[in-house]
């Protein structure tokens, strides 16, 4: 069994309020990061819903775009976190992402003298901030190289912490067989895996709009199914099962330029992780702890060995899940940004 190498404890512990949106539950993963170091930890979801009316008032808020979205809810959303920090009195303020809150939220973060951090797991330009904006609201982390380089140019203290694998999660493989996908159904994506399923190789994709169920045909509107099996949404422990039990798990990314969670996930569960990225070589060596893909042809060739060659798949296996262990899990990124508040 592969063990994880995580950094010294840290020197100094402290009272922290993690403030998220609940996407994906990645404040879970950051709140137990959290906690293995040490800290006490107080999460507050800013855009966390209950009921009918509470899910009503999240997509108002924080679905639609900047311009149909309701003023008076977000400032709500602030007030209550403000509520909340005024209660728990924290040391430190960790804010992700975070653009969806009000002045009134970042003037009572300033009055209360907490330390503060910034953490981006999102592109700026899918978020309502602007550099200048960040520069008062720093220091910031995020995923992203070049919006750390836009960042340092206007002024702000930015610096680049990657995404991560949350090795305190705990999971049971799924067995697939075949390449699995989880994410997003966007055309591209559509296309190649098309591709691949017409070789003969077994394809199945996880999320919303690759779903046939009633509800999320309805509510996605994707009334053409893609021609391969296919399951709704799945929360991350049972995708980190799934990865985990798959032939081979693909990574492709969207639109965006730098690396995903899955990166790291992948790897970290002991997935065969095919990832469309040459750079990935900067975090693993690609052939031996992860492999690259740069189209069809190559994901067809890598699945048929795979399947002869379990021997070599499992050594890559292995090799993945020992490196993102070792260096790429969310208590070694948590140690990155401690750095930040001192």
């Amino acid at each position: 069994m592969v063990e994880a190498e995580y950094p010294a404890p840290a020197s100094r512990q402290r009272r922290v309020l993690l403030v998220s949106p609940a996407f994906h539950g990645y404040w879970n993963a950051i709140a137990d990061a959290l906690r293995f170091r040490g800290h006490e930890v107080y999460p507050h979801c800013y855009d966390a819903s209950s009921g009918l009316q509470g899910k009503m008032q999240n997509k108002l808020v924080h679905e639609l775009p900047q311009a149909l979205q309701w003023p008076g809810l977000r400032e709500a959303a602030s007030v209550r976190a403000v509520r909340v920090m005024d209660r728990v009195q924290p040391d430190v303020v960790l804010v992700i992402k975070g653009d969806q809150l009000t002045d009134t939220w970042w003037s009572a973060v300033e009055k209360s003298g907490a330390a503060r951090v910034v953490w981006l797991y999102d592109e700026l330009e899918r978020m309502s901030y602007t550099p200048e904006r960040l520069r008062g609201l720093g220091p910031v982390v995020s995923y992203s190289e070049s919006d750390v380089e836009v960042l340092r140019r206007s002024g702000a203290s930015a610096e680049h912490v990657p995404d991560a694998h949350d090795s305190l999660l705990e999971y049971t493989p799924v067995p697939v067989t075949g390449l699995s996908f989880v994410g997003a159904r966007y055309p591209r994506r559509e296309d190649l895996l098309r591709s691949v399923a017409a070789e003969g190789i077994d394809v199945v994709a996880f999320g919303r709009e690759w779903s046939r169920s009633l509800w999320d045909v309805a509510r996605t509107r994707r009334f053409r199914g893609a021609g391969f099996p296919s399951g709704g949404d799945v929360p991350r422990a049972k995708y980190y099962g799934i990865m985990a039990g798959s032939t081979a798990t693909l990574n492709m990314h969207g639109d965006g330029h730098d690396f995903s969670m899955r990166t790291f996930e992948a790897p970290g569960v002991g997935g065969l992780s095919l990832i469309d990225k040459p750079e990935v070589e900067r975090y693993y060596d690609v052939g031996k702890e992860t492999l690259v893909y740069s189209g069809a042809d190559d994901i067809v060739d890598i699945m048929r060995r795979a399947e002869a060659d379990s021997s070599w798949s499992r050594s890559i296996r292995d090799a993945g899940r020992r490196k993102t262990l070792a260096k790429h899990t969310f208590v070694h990124r948590v140690a990155e940004v401690e750095r930040l508040w001192g």
